[in-house]
């Protein structure tokens, strides 16, 4: 997948986990297996970026296992952010719906029509 759409697919995710919970880097990265590829070379540098652009706070929470863990709360300016990337998300998924699902043909009469 080209890389800089892949990072904007990965930012949405990213607002979107953090919108129904506070949470920290490796939470998230965790939270992303299994699902999409991801790796902390990905993740900790959109975290740091939507932090200096105001769409998340931090705070530190005290852990059991260690150092205090760096907490991101998402902001008013980044839940409005989020709800602009959501509906260019919707628009764009629902053009490539309607266009993968254009005509009702089955893999079967396609691949009958290549092979002619």
């Amino acid at each position: 997948m080209e890389s800089q759409f892949k990072k904007g697919i990965i930012e949405l995710c990213i607002l979107t986990m953090i919108a129904y919970e506070d949470m920290y880097g490796y939470q998230i990265i965790k939270s992303f297996e299994n699902i999409i590829d991801v790796n902390e070379n990905t993740v900790y540098p959109i975290l740091r970026r939507l932090t200096l652009e105001k769409y998340f706070d931090t705070y530190l929470l005290p852990s059991d296992e260690g150092a205090p863990r760096k907490m991101y709360q998402i902001t008013e300016l980044g839940f409005k952010h989020l709800m602009k990337l959501r509906s260019t998300w919707d628009q764009f998924i629902g053009g490539v719906y309607k266009i993968l699902n254009m005509r009702e043909v089955n893999d079967a009469d396609i691949l009958n029509r290549i092979k002619k």
